[in-house]
């Protein structure tokens, strides 16, 4: 025990020095006049907002359609059960621009999915809503997985409970088994809304624009230096900080509750 506490504790200190060495790095080698500047440059402030909003707009519809699925997860025995779960897990293992081609190929206006909305008037290539989708594609996993794990952690003699004492299907997992749950579902929806906003190979290969900020740092550091990415890369990384701290701050108050 002598030694095994302070080796595990050098080998965390030590990744903990890899992780945040270079997000340390980039925050204070930008001073607060260029990040001051680089904020009011219209450009970023657009593609900051656009990047926020449709990694939102793909955590909801995560929520939506993640939810039920990590559920049956949770809850049901069934042939291929197994293998539904490598599904969920796909996106995270196939590369994410080979990802952006196989999602093109779907939702392009010349095949079969995507012509029939642009018969609706939507559109996924160069849009808002094909960002959102490329970005839920790759992030949904984390979500399900998170919330099915919570669902897990629900003991099923509550839900039997409720149903005994007349509650219906439906009012008991929504208020029981999703309140009981919500810790592990919030985490799991902060970390989707986070992949979400890191996600760069699928958006570049299905929207390329409107530029997400991923994409507008990748082309300023293409066509003009580290000197004009760097600033944007530190503005994001400042605002994805505050935010998840404040997203953080209210799960930790959550389970106060």
């Amino acid at each position: 025990m002598k030694t095994f506490t302070p080796v595990f504790s050098a080998l965390a200190v030590l990744l903990l020095v890899l992780l945040t060495t270079p997000i340390v790095n980039m925050v204070i080698s930008s001073p607060p006049a260029l990040l001051r500047s680089t904020l009011l440059d219209q450009e970023v402030l657009h593609a900051i907002i656009l990047t926020l909003k449709t990694a939102l707009w793909a955590t909801l519809s995560g929520f939506l359609l993640g939810i039920p699925l990590a559920y049956i997860l949770a809850r049901w025995s069934f042939p291929g059960k197994s293998f539904l779960q490598g599904l969920v897990d796909l996106p995270i293992m196939i590369p994410h621009t080979a990802m952006g081609v196989a999602l093109l190929m779907v939702y392009g206006k010349k095949f079969l999915i995507g012509s029939l909305f642009s018969k609706i008037g939507i559109s996924f290539v160069g849009t808002e809503v094909g960002i959102s989708l490329a970005m839920a594609y790759v992030s949904l996993p984390f979500l399900v997985n998170a919330a099915r794990d919570g669902f897990l952690a629900v003991n099923p003699r509550l839900e039997a409970v409720a149903r005994t004492l007349g509650a219906s299907p439906w009012q008991t997992f929504f208020k029981v088994t999703l309140p009981l749950a919500r810790r592990a579902i919030l985490t799991g929806a902060i970390m989707m809304w986070a992949r979400g906003i890191s996600e760069f190979g699928a958006v570049v290969i299905l929207a390329y624009h409107p530029m997400v900020a991923p994409i507008l740092i990748w082309e300023r550091f293409e066509s003009y230096g580290l000197a004009y990415a760097r600033p944007v890369a530190s503005l994001l990384i400042i605002i994805c900080l505050l935010i998840f701290a404040v997203l953080r701050w209210l799960s930790g108050r959550s389970r106060e509750v």
